[in-house]
């Protein structure tokens, strides 16, 4: 039976009502407002309107069996009993190890080749939190999603946990013997056929490791690879100043900040001390009465783009005529290049507010460019913070963090171009991951097959796909030619270390 339907509220009752109210009034429907008849039944009704209700009490007799039914099921569970587990005392107390109490140490995490300081939280040896570390100078105390997310592969079932050889567990003498031959073969030709592929590098003790290699085998050749690595800003630095350097920014003394397509506060290796100092920038405190100003030009929404008051949708093609217009607006003479004719109305009108901003805080802006912008975009940035005589104020220059600072997906062509023609005899690639990473137009997994022995290190065994060639997705120590199938189940290689 169909219910007959509500009549709809007297809304003139209800305009006559709320004129005469005084102060605040809070309501969830008109109903509620006019106060009618099927309001008030409502509030009276414990189930809403439809849902099944059951009226009758519990006689004794209900109650006497649901009584029984919980003792019994009580007396089951009663009978599962879990085995006693003693906790005993350290046999060695570990040092500065109180049961359950925290421990806390300083530590760093990697991320693209650059260390971030972190303070890690452990219980009983296993850590359980990580957090940025206050006394770190690049950290100042910040975290990042990537931090809080590396705490899991502590306790990733992908980790390596033993080697293998041709897809079966081996044992790691089995390993030292295959690579002491490799040793001695290469000890003859001086390492003509030995190359090693990484990622960046800027650990010290791991650079000099790597190039006390290179002096045993005068020969070989180093090569670096990540897939977002800052070779633009790099040669941008070439291109302003004629030779390689690291631009570091000083977002405290900066007034006004024009990003061309840089999401600083989220993706710079300094990020978390780029956005201490830009928040910093914006608190109004104790003899601070002004903010900071931001203007953004970018391609795609980005965390730095929503804290903008100037904010420029672009694509990314355009950012460098934007950036001649800008130098153009700014003073600069003769900057030639891309048409700066093709920008809009909209473009122009915000690159001369962000040109006249800059104008009036000399000394105190900042102008910064998107790693993934051309290096003419970046050599267009230095050159704006020179002439704008930031450089020794809010943008100050120094060498590379990297151990080895070349161009590298260069580097990588070249190391591409010497396996298909065959000149590479044995590579050792390190902690990165190639055949899932580099350009697909370098075909690295066909060229891969050329090479008589490959080992591949690193932390985790991963796959993507059915295929081998996605076993090099952050595998451990692997062998590529060592395998007769290349369409065997990666399944089996899980947790594995394959030599």
């Amino acid at each position: 039976m169909n219910r007959a339907p509500d009549p709809e509220p007297d809304l003139a009752a209800i305009r006559k009502k709320l004129d005469g109210a005084g102060g605040q009034q809070y309501w969830r429907s008109l109903e509620e407002v006019a106060q009618t008849p099927e309001f008030k039944a409502m509030l009276q009704r414990e189930f809403p309107a439809g849902a099944s209700e059951w009226w009758d009490g519990v006689s004794r007799r209900s109650f006497l069996k649901l009584a029984a039914a919980s003792l019994a099921l009580a007396g089951v569970t009663a009978c599962t009993k879990r085995p006693p587990q003693a906790i005993l005392p350290y046999v060695k107390q570990p040092e500065a190890l109180v049961p359950g109490e925290p421990l806390y140490y300083a530590t760093s995490m990697v991320l693209n080749g650059f260390a971030t300081g972190v303070l890690a939280k452990s219980r009983e040896g296993h850590p359980v939190k990580l957090e940025g570390n206050p006394d770190h100078p690049d950290t100042l105390g910040g975290s990042s999603v990537w931090m809080q997310a590396s705490i899991l592969d502590l306790y990733d079932p992908d980790r390596s946990q033993s080697v293998a050889y041709r897809g079966e567990i081996s044992h790691w003498n089995l390993f030292l013997a295959d690579l002491n031959e490799r040793v001695i073969e290469n000890l003859k030709t001086k390492g003509a056929g030995l190359r090693f592929l990484s990622g960046t590098i800027t650990s010290p003790t791991l650079a000099g490791q790597v190039r006390e290699l290179l002096q045993k085998f005068p020969e070989a050749k180093w090569h670096q690879f990540e897939p977002i690595n800052r070779d633009n800003v790099q040669e941008g630095a070439g291109l302003a100043f004629g030779q390689i350097a690291e631009p570091d920014y000083h977002f405290d003394k900066a007034a006004v900040i024009v990003s061309l397509d840089s999401d600083f506060l989220y993706t710079q290796p300094a990020r978390l001390r780029y956005a201490r100092h830009f928040a910093n920038g914006r608190r109004i405190s104790a003899g601070a009465t002004t903010m900071n100003r931001l203007y953004v030009a970018e391609s795609t929404p980005t965390v730095t783009g929503s804290m903008a008051e100037e904010r420029l949708p672009i694509e990314s093609g355009p950012i460098e005529a934007l950036a001649r217009e800008l130098a153009r607006v700014v003073g600069l003479q003769a900057i030639g290049g891309a048409d700066t004719n093709s920008l809009s109305g909209d473009e122009k009108q915000w690159v001369t507010r962000a040109a006249a901003d800059l104008k009036k805080h000399r000394g105190a802006s900042i102008v910064i460019a998107g790693e993934g912008q051309p290096p003419a975009v970046h050599a267009l940035a230095y050159i704006l913070n020179d002439s704008l005589e930031n450089q020794g104020s809010t943008v100050v220059y120094r060498e590379p963090a990297a151990a080895h600072p070349v161009n590298q997906l260069a580097s990588l062509r070249e190391l591409s171009e010497d396996m298909a023609a065959g000149k590479v005899d044995t590579l050792f690639i390190l902690g990165c991951n190639p055949v899932y990473e580099v350009p697909a137009d370098l075909e690295f997994e066909q060229k891969l097959q050329k090479v008589k022995h490959s080992i591949h290190s690193g932390l985790h065994v991963a796959h993507s796909g059915n295929s081998l060639p996605g076993i090099m997705e952050r595998c451990a120590v692997f062998r590529r030619n060592r395998f007769t199938d290349p369409a065997a189940d990666c399944a089996a290689l899980q947790g594995q270390v394959c030599a």
